[in-house]
């Protein structure tokens, strides 16, 4: 399979960024003015001076080929800080399109996210769902997307050059010793000081509340009233903030792979750390049924002890891969069965990658690890992981603030999942040595007034587990709760006519499904 689509087509990266949406529209588009939404702590937002916002709020896009054919791109002037929206201070944010098909009436734009935080709008858009959603949608919406501040090709946040990042993805995770923990805590600090460096102009400024302030700017200049949206994973959060912010400009909203707002960081990481327990869980239990299993025939438990087993011997002697910079440690390791864990059409790959790395040969699973970084042939890294730790980082408080606050923790993740728990619990530490403060903090979502908004939940989904999903339809005022009984991550457009039919009535002639259905 192609392993280049497992992250970047519905990615949510785990928290530890270490490791490791009624919309015909007319009339005119609205200003600036933030909406009175939901009391309590989820209406506070950062004030702003509206008419220093007016003209961004008119301005025009110029439109133009971008290179995939059927596509137009543009690029969008935000401002840098809200709260300071007269200082001529900018970012440029990258936007792309694909005009409606037809045949039937226009309903607008339809605004896809495909989550991260770091996932770029745009690659998605044009490798995806500008292509491979349905037709009657594509049909009658404009597809946009666009690389939120920070990411890609909207001033990306540049962290650490490809052999920076190379030594880095292969720091030992799960420390043994003084020594080995004490290069943890260097790498996350270097991590963080490359991101200070570097990207020192636009970091305090990548939050998700920012990102959805930049997203009303998008429907305003697309000339549409409300705003119709996708939005997968992370990209249920960018969705539901926007809610939050502007609930009588919401059109028909659909959040796929639901997270919970209210969950502060080190439960979004050790609730992520059971995510992929289950999704072991439901591996296993395929690969104990299928010929080619490198984890034997056993129980779940017994498969699992496997599987560290052979984390311990590459911990204790890596793989070759046929790169000598780069042999099979315990963390690549980790992070390509990871990645693997999120789309159960890759579990035959895995099964496969597996098997080679046991017996000595470490590429496959190495290939699996590069997709979830999106490293490139080249040596080359997408900004996807600097971009995650940022938003993340700025988003809520760290999880944790130094080692020992982590082996405080490491009974409870170890608890979650046997497995992965010790590496995922360490992983958390990054945030706890970022340059810039967060901003943000756990609270619920309400997004009172808006209309209905369809919240999409997958039972065995491994990066956001069920009960976000569950607790997110319960939080926000019009939510609906969507359940695909299934596995792996996200559901629409994965296979399931059930859910797509349900989503595509939705987003096609404005009835979401009952609350509850389940398919």
């Amino acid at each position: 399979m192609d392993t280049s689509r497992l992250l970047r087509t519905t990615g949510t990266v785990i928290a530890a960024a270490g490791l490791l949406v009624s919309g015909c529209t007319s009339g005119g588009s609205g200003g600036p003015q933030a909406s009175a939404s939901s009391t309590g702590p989820s209406a506070a937002r950062p004030s702003v001076d509206e008419a220093a916002l007016r003209p961004y709020y008119e301005q025009k896009l110029n439109w133009r080929e971008c290179g995939v054919p059927g596509f137009q791109c543009a690029t969008m002037k935000a401002p840098l800080d809200y709260a300071n929206a007269g200082s001529g201070q900018d970012v440029d944010i990258a936007v792309a399109r694909r005009k409606a098909t037809g045949p039937g009436q226009r309903l607008g734009s339809l605004v896809v996210n495909p989550g991260g935080p770091g996932g770029s709008g745009i690659g998605y858009l044009q490798a995806y769902a500008g292509i491979g959603y349905p037709a009657p949608v594509r049909a009658r919406y404009d597809m946009v997307s666009f690389d939120p501040r920070g990411v890609d090709r909207s001033s990306p946040v540049e962290c650490l050059t490809g052999p920076e990042m190379d030594k880095y993805t292969q720091v030992d995770q799960t420390p043994d010793t003084p020594a080995e923990r004490a290069a943890l805590v260097t790498a996350f600090k270097e991590f963080a000081a490359g991101c200070e460096k570097r990207s020192q102009r636009v970091l305090p400024h990548v939050s998700t509340v920012e990102a959805a302030r930049d997203m009303d700017l998008l429907r305003a200049v697309l000339g549409d009233q409300k705003l119709n949206y996708v939005g997968a994973s992370y990209g249920t959060f960018l969705g539901a903030t926007y809610a939050d912010l502007f609930p009588d400009r919401v059109g028909r909203l659909v959040l796929d792979g639901a997270m919970d707002p209210s969950r502060n960081a080190l439960d979004l990481n050790r609730d992520q750390t059971a995510g992929f327990e289950t999704a072991f869980a439901s591996f296993a239990k395929d690969c104990a049924k299928q010929p080619d299993c490198p984890l034997g025939k056993g129980d779940e438990a017994a498969m699992a002890e496997r599987l560290k087993e052979f984390f311990r011997k590459v911990d204790a002697q890596p793989a070759p891969t046929g790169d000598p910079a780069r042999p099979l440690g315990e963390s690549l390791a980790t992070t390509g069965v990871i990645a693997a864990l999120y789309d159960e059409s890759a579990w035959p790959q895995l099964r496969e990658s597996l098997t080679a790395a046991m017996n000595g040969d470490g590429a496959g699973l190495l290939a699996l690890a590069d997709s979830y970084y999106e490293r490139e042939p080249n040596g080359k890294y997408a900004n996807l992981m600097f971009a995650n730790a940022a938003v993340n980082c700025l988003d809520q408080p760290p999880a944790f603030n130094g080692p020992e606050a982590v082996d405080s923790a490491l009974p409870s993740f170890e608890k979650a999942s046997p497995v992965f728990g010790a590496g995922l619990a360490w992983a958390s530490l990054n945030c706890a040595y970022w340059p810039v403060k967060a901003t943000g903090t756990a609270k619920r979502l309400a997004a009172k007034g808006a209309p209905p908004i369809v919240v999409v939940g997958t039972v065995r989904d491994p990066a956001t587990p069920y009960k976000w999903a569950q607790a997110l339809a319960e939080q926000l005022d019009s939510g609906t709760l969507l359940t695909y009984d299934g596995d792996g991550h996200t559901a629409y457009g994965r296979g399931s006519d059930c859910i797509d039919t349900a989503i595509n009535t939705y987003l096609l002639e404005g009835k979401p499904p009952a609350n509850g259905k389940k398919c």
